[in-house]
């Protein structure tokens, strides 16, 4: 089986060659950019890059440009280190489609377990299944979802979420264990996280948006209204 591989993207030579050492170790390949501008074309050069590990503050182009540019083309699994503890970073970091939010300086050992967490998920929803409800279509191995027929673009994490929702359709799941479930570990911060991305998943679904409920103080429930 090939190794799968992944892209580090840090101005910094030594935090990149800290993060290639316990990469490659775990058996993956690593390719590395210096520069925003460097990895897009990297990125779009190499069509079998299974990850991104992307740094906020670079030359050239920073990471949330990066981003940008990437999420109009792929659902790449992307993480985001930063040195800035910033809400509003984290926040817009979601906003964007961005995976995993990592902040300087962190634990190599804690940032592999996190990629093989992602990487693991990302091999699940690529099974040949498919997840109907109320005229929303999932179809997990063209990683792809259908409102009525209209193709509709989600990104990596609401594609996880909805897919989660619609597998225990009628539960009322609380944003806890919608939290260790999606995101598969101990989340040390508040809801905005879930609300942020039910709120973005409900957009995009139009009026199927409906389907999930809020169950007050506790978290969500998927739900078809029948007539």
């Amino acid at each position: 089986m090939d190794k799968l591989k992944i892209l580090v993207v840090d101005d910094e030579s030594r935090m990149r060659k800290l993060v290639r050492d316990f990469l490659t170790k775990k058996d993956f390949t690593v390719i590395e950019a210096e520069d925003g501008a460097q990895a897009v074309d990297i990125f779009f050069e190499n069509k079998d890059i299974s990850l991104i590990i992307l740094d906020v503050m670079m030359p050239k182009m920073d990471g949330w440009q990066v981003c940008r540019e990437i999420r109009q083309y792929s659902k790449v699994p992307i993480i985001m280190l930063t040195a800035r503890s910033d809400e509003r970073d984290e926040l817009l970091g979601f906003e964007l489609g961005v995976d995993e939010y990592i902040s300087k300086p962190f634990s190599p050992k804690i940032l592999v377990a996190r990629v093989e967490a992602i990487l693991r998920r990302t091999s699940l929803a690529e099974q040949n299944e498919a997840l109907t409800a109320g005229g929303i279509l999932l179809d997990k191995s063209a990683h792809q979802v259908t409102v009525d027929g209209q193709v509709i673009e989600l990104s990596y994490k609401e594609f996880e979420l909805l897919t989660y929702f619609m597998e225990n359709q009628g539960i009322a799941l609380s944003r806890e264990k919608i939290l260790n479930s999606v995101w598969n570990y101990d989340y040390f911060g508040d809801a905005r996280t879930i609300d942020t991305h039910v709120k973005k998943l409900r957009s995009k679904l139009g009026k199927k948006g409906e389907y999930i409920k809020t169950v007050w103080g506790m978290g969500y429930k998927f739900e078809v209204d029948t007539p």
